[in-house]
């Protein structure tokens, strides 16, 4: 596919009509459905939705197929995956109260014996508040909300444990935890392994970790690890051995017992590639030193690209 037939397609789509028939469409039980009942379910007269359906007709986003006196509309098999995919951000995953009890149930399960499950029940629903203000989140917000319970609840846990034996904690705080946090911490989890425990946050997260940061991990073999920008909270910090603020001002709280590290580093957003890779590569740097520090091993380095 084109850019310029990528085009078309985003512009269809960003008529709400014409992405509510695909919707409906895809989300019927057959995959397929009449104008007349699109109509029905739309509230619109049948020649409104027969106009929209022509223009998906046009750009090739459906396909008709006549039985009979009845006329049906589907999306062509090698176009689906696409189409769901360009109208899952136009359609926020729903956390009904069933799917939040759903999630402290399992969460429950998996903390017994360190938090009740009102405790975890709270937590849920506080992280399902604070990452729904956040737009991009919306697409995966069921399973984000998951994750950032549940790595609050871990952090919460860690307050009870002797310092003896501990696995050592690394917090990286940025501003959009979309950039420099990310690159941190991945190099940080694929040196360390098991031996660090690595976490991140953001003074005022974005909607998702920019792709050039995904691209500037991937191509020196490190992988984002399905991390996602996320708030910074107390419980991380106070979980934190040690804390790594860049750029973040005096947005995290300080907590004694901890060791906390300013890194001085370029804001990647808006650059392009080859200036990330010197930031990257200025950031492995000081995550080699740091792991040294708490495990006495660099590593071997990384060939910089």
């Amino acid at each position: 596919m084109s850019i310029s037939d990528s085009t078309v397609e985003l512009k269809l789509l960003a008529d709400p009509t014409r992405a509510r028939i695909l919707s409906l469409i895809l989300d019927s039980s057959g995959g397929r459905r009449l104008v007349g009942s699109l109509a029905a379910e739309l509230g619109l007269r049948q020649p409104t939705v027969s106009y929209h359906v022509k223009a998906l007709l046009a750009e090739g986003l459906l396909r008709r197929d006549p039985e009979g006196r009845q006329v049906w509309y589907s999306i062509p098999p090698d176009h689906v995956d696409r189409i769901a995919e360009m109208l899952q951000g136009k359609r926020p995953v729903p956390v009904t109260d069933a799917v939040l009890r759903r999630i402290a149930a399992d969460l429950t399960t998996r903390f017994a014996g360190t938090f009740g499950p009102e405790t975890v029940d709270r937590y849920v629903r506080e992280c399902r508040t604070l990452l729904a203000e956040r737009a991009g989140a919306a697409r995966h917000l069921p399973s984000l909300t998951a994750q950032f319970a549940a790595e609050r609840l871990s952090a919460l846990a860690k307050e009870g444990l002797p310092p003896a034996g501990r696995v050592p904690e690394v917090l990286f705080v940025c501003v959009q935890n979309a950039g420099r946090s990310q690159l941190a911490a991945g190099i940080l989890r694929h040196l360390a392994g098991d031996r660090v425990r690595v976490r991140t946050a953001g003074s005022a997260p974005a909607d998702a970790v920019r792709s050039v940061i995904v691209t500037a991990l991937d191509e020196i073999g490190v992988s984002l690890g399905g991390e996602f920008p996320k708030p910074l909270t107390d419980e991380v910090v106070r979980a934190a051995d040690v804390v790594v603020t860049m750029g973040c001002g005096d947005a995290c709280p300080v907590y004694p017992g901890r060791r906390y590290l300013d890194w001085d580093l370029d804001d990647p957003v808006g650059l392009p590639l080859p200036q990330v890779r010197g930031i990257r590569n200025d950031i492995e740097a000081r995550v080699r030193e740091l792991l040294a520090s708490l495990v006495g091993d660099p590593g071997n380095p990384l060939a910089n690209q």
